[in-house]
């Protein structure tokens, strides 16, 4: 198979599960049962060691096709874009795949809500993890918006693939907001349980 196709199969698995995981912070914003509940029902899907390995696979091979098919030269926005979203892709992907298996393997946490949540909600911890996880929301949203640009040729209720694109993006900014609007201990008013003090050193 070649590495376009690697990439892109890849990519749609990820994609899948990001849309779920997505899905799951944006429930945050009706509180952290409801963001708990939601997690605990789709793990019995995604905790699957099959779909899991599946997973972790599609993650790799995602990294190493999408680095390989870089290419220097781009001239438009989206194109542009679908470079530069795809690289801190791989960045983010390569770091939170490492922090969620070391946090169950070897912390012994439960990485759900509050291991996301505990580095965003202290000073100076959020100064890293704010704009880490902000940028892997848009990345992600950008990254599909340029594949859109590219791939989509058709026009529908008169908005063109680019304008179709830019509105995919502009979703990925919203739906961000929403999600650390959830995240957030400013508007939740969330409680880190002491078994998470050791991921902001306390």
């Amino acid at each position: 198979m070649k590495t376009k196709q690697l990439h892109y199969f890849s990519g749609l698995a990820i994609a899948t599960f990001v849309a779920i995981h997505l899905t799951n912070h944006t429930i945050s914003v009706f509180g952290v049962d409801a963001h708990i509940r939601f997690m605990a029902t789709i793990r019995h899907i995604y905790r699957n060691p099959i779909i899991e390995t599946a997973l972790l696979v599609a993650v790799i091979t995602q990294i190493i096709s999408g680095i390989k098919l870089v290419r220097k030269k781009a001239t438009v926005f989206f194109e542009k874009l679908h470079i530069y979203s795809g690289l801190y892709l791989a960045f983010f992907l390569t770091l939170h795949v490492s922090a969620v298996l070391i946090g169950r393997f070897v912390l012994h946490l439960d990485t759900n809500f509050y291991y996301g949540a505990a580095g965003i909600n202290v000073f100076p911890m959020s100064l890293f993890f704010v704009p880490y996880y902000s940028l892997a929301i848009i990345s992600f949203f950008g990254h599909v918006a340029a594949i859109h640009s590219k791939k989509m040729g058709k026009t529908y209720l008169s908005l063109t693939p680019t304008r179709q694109a830019q509105m995919i993006f502009a979703f990925g900014w919203l739906i961000t907001a929403i999600i650390f609007y959830g995240l957030t201990n400013h508007f939740n008013g969330i409680n880190i349980p002491k078994e998470y003090n050791v991921l902001i050193g306390k």
